[in-house]
Order: structure tokens, then C-alpha cells, then sequence
């Protein structure tokens, strides 16, 4: 049997076989890009702001981007201002974390949508505007929102609301339950556009360095970024009513991601990756 149209039209049949060979070739293309996402996102919450900027040397030594959520930005002095500017140069972002860090379903409660921006979010916002910064991230204080406040802020122009989660909670100083972070699917993110995520508490007694190690490893084998985040750098056990990671977890999460190849991602590149 003949096809005529197949040996009349030569030409075209190699043009077809070429052209198919080029989608073929260019989806391989797009299938090791995306394998290559891999990566770690790591936030700092609050204002210890000189604290942070001690492990300048760490961030530098692996090459690591971070993320600071900035609180109370009416407070902040030239040096703070100075120190988060550099970090700003180093590639870090500075995000925003509210002006008074209030409980934001409460605020948006008894205030409505428009007295809660102009408590928590404007005055900090301006504060950060003028010594230079314009956040594109927020943290939610406290991990407390709803679809109203998310809304609000939106609206404001944040490209990305990160949220808490948590591996371990205590009740009246008895843990309930140790969930191992490689079951919370919530923080890692999967490159697919979400603009409101989760990260994972790392403050001291929260999750193991083993935990940490399976964590980064499932970010590499699934081809997602870890979303972490901490308070105040601490070098021992936490001391009157002090909040924070260890300084020794963070640089062996570095140390981790580092060696496994990921790449440091800051909140608001998230969202932006394709």
C-alpha cells in the first residue's frame, strides 16, 4: 500500500520529524530544569535584628539567602536600619511582620478591614518605606489570619503569607504529640504559584538534627523547598523566657543543604518560580 502524501511531501515529512524531535527535546529540557528547584527557605521572625546580623559570617560561608520578617519597625535605630540594608545587599529579603504584632483576627474583629491596616500594617509599612524597604512577604504574628485579614493584606500588594507549623505540641508542659517533618506536606513547597504557606518552627526542643537531615533529604528527592523559620539566635538552653534556635541546628541545616545541593530561596522567589 502507498501514502501518497508521505513520498510527495518529502520536505515536510523531515520538517515534522524535526519538529517533534525539537518538543521532545525541549521537554527534557523542562524536566531537568525542574529537577533542579530543590531548595530551602528560611525565615526569621521579630526584631533581633543585631542578633541575626551576627550569623552574617554563616549566611556567607554557604552562600545562603534568608528572610527576616521584620516587627515593630517605629523602633528600629540607624544601626538596625544599616545592618538590614547590607543584608538587603547580601541578597537576604526583609520582610514585613506587622507593627504591633497584634492577633489579626481579633484586630479585623472589632476594627473592620480598613482600621486594621491602618493599625497593624501601615504605620510599619511606612516606617519600612522610608528607611528603604518595601516588603513583599508577610509573616502572619503569631500564625493567626483568616481569609478576611489574608484578603487585606493581598490587597496591600504581599506576594506570599507564610503561616506556622509545628512538629511537636505541649499542652501544660506535656507534649502531645512529635509529628516527624517529613509527614507535613504543608512545608514543602511544590513550585506550584501558592501565595500562602507553612513553615516549620525551628526554635530550640521543636525538631532533631535527624529530623532535619530526613526533612532536607525529602526536599531533594521531591523536588520541593523546605519552608523553616526561628526567632532569636541563641548559643545554650533558652534563658528567662527567651525564644529562639540554636545557633549550632541552624549552621548544621546550612551545613545539610549546602551539602545536599539545594538552593537558598528567599519567601518571595518562591511564588516566582515556574
Amino acid at each position: 500500500m502507498k501514502y501518497p502524501y508521505l513520498t510527495s511531501q518529502p520536505v515536510l515529512l523531515v520538517k515534522l520529524i524535526l519538529f517533534f524531535a525539537i518538543v521532545s527535546l525541549g521537554g527534557c529540557s523542562g524536566d531537568a530544569e525542574r529537577r533542579d528547584k530543590s531548595g530551602i527557605a528560611i525565615s526569621f521572625d521579630d526584631h533581633f535584628i543585631k542578633e541575626w546580623y551576627q550569623l552574617r559570617p554563616l549566611f556567607q560561608k554557604y552562600n545562603a539567602k534568608v528572610t527576616f520578617f521584620i516587627t515593630c519597625p517605629d523602633s528600629l535605630n540607624a544601626e538596625e536600619v544599616n545592618m538590614l540594608r547590607q543584608f538587603q545587599k547580601d541578597g537576604h529579603e526583609i520582610g514585613y511582620h506587622g507593627t504591633i504584632h497584634g492577633k489579626s483576627t481579633e484586630l479585623i474583629a472589632a476594627l473592620g478591614p480598613e482600621k486594621y491596616a491602618a493599625t497593624e500594617l501601615e504605620p510599619g509599612l511606612k516606617h519600612l518605606s522610608a528607611a528603604g524597604f518595601k516588603p513583599t512577604s508577610y509573616a502572619h504574628p503569631g500564625g493567626n489570619h483568616n481569609d478576611q485579614v489574608d484578603s487585606v493584606l493581598f490587597a496591600k500588594g504581599f506576594k506570599i503569607l507564610r503561616d506556622v507549623a509545628v512538629a511537636r505540641r505541649k499542652i501544660s508542659g506535656h507534649q502531645v504529640y512529635a509529628w516527624p517533618p517529613r509527614w507535613i506536606s504543608s512545608i514543602f513547597y511544590e513550585f506550584d504559584g501558592e501565595k500562602e504557606v507553612d513553615a516549620l518552627l525551628i526554635d530550640v526542643d521543636e525538631v532533631t538534627d535527624e529530623e532535619m537531615t530526613d526533612a532536607i533529604a525529602k526536599a531533594k528527592e521531591s523536588n520541593t523547598a523546605l519552608m523553616l523559620f526561628g526567632h532569636e539566635p541563641l548559643y545554650g538552653a533558652p534563658q528567662n523566657g527567651e525564644y529562639g534556635f540554636n545557633v549550632s541546628f541552624l549552621a548544621n541545616i546550612l551545613k545539610e543543604a549546602h551539602r545536599q545541593g539545594l538552593k537558598f530561596y528567599t519567601m518571595s522567589e518562591l511564588p516566582q518560580q515556574k
